[in-house]
């Protein structure tokens, strides 16, 4: 059986694909998703598909996993997504279960200027 961290990452590569309905391969029959941030949950394989495939794109979803931290059925990722003009960060907190995806709790961060009166204390970070 696949680690949890190779299931995570298997989730990953089937999203690059582009194919959401894809992912339902390693999502459980009760999978749950749940945005805190906007209050929002998603029930089931087919209507996270659904809302990826309806969600508005100007070209093919690019996903760069930029982190992966495993501690038994835990993971989570830091993973950047593009669609060449849209740009967001993830940070998504999985729970995998018997080779399969049984929640994911998202949040999507939003990029902010630095405070200026700090920056005699900082450094700008140099994308990756």
């Amino acid at each position: 059986m696949k680690t949890a961290g190779e299931v995570v990452c298997e989730f990953w590569r089937l999203m690059a694909s582009n194919d959401f309905y894809s992912v339902a391969a390693v999502l459980a029959r009760d999978f749950v998703l749940e945005w805190p941030q906007s209050n929002e949950r998603i029930r089931g394989g087919e209507r996270f598909a659904q809302m990826n495939a309806e969600y508005p794109a100007h070209g093919r979803w690019q996903f760069t996993l930029n982190r992966i931290v495993e501690g038994g059925d835990a993971v989570v990722t830091e993973v950047a997504i593009t669609d060449g003009v849209q740009s967001a960060m993830a940070i998504s907190f999985f729970t995998v279960q018997t080779g399969e995806i049984t929640r994911l709790v998202e949040y999507w961060p939003e990029p902010y200027s630095a405070p200026v009166d700090r920056a005699h204390l900082v450094e700008p970070i140099t994308p990756r």
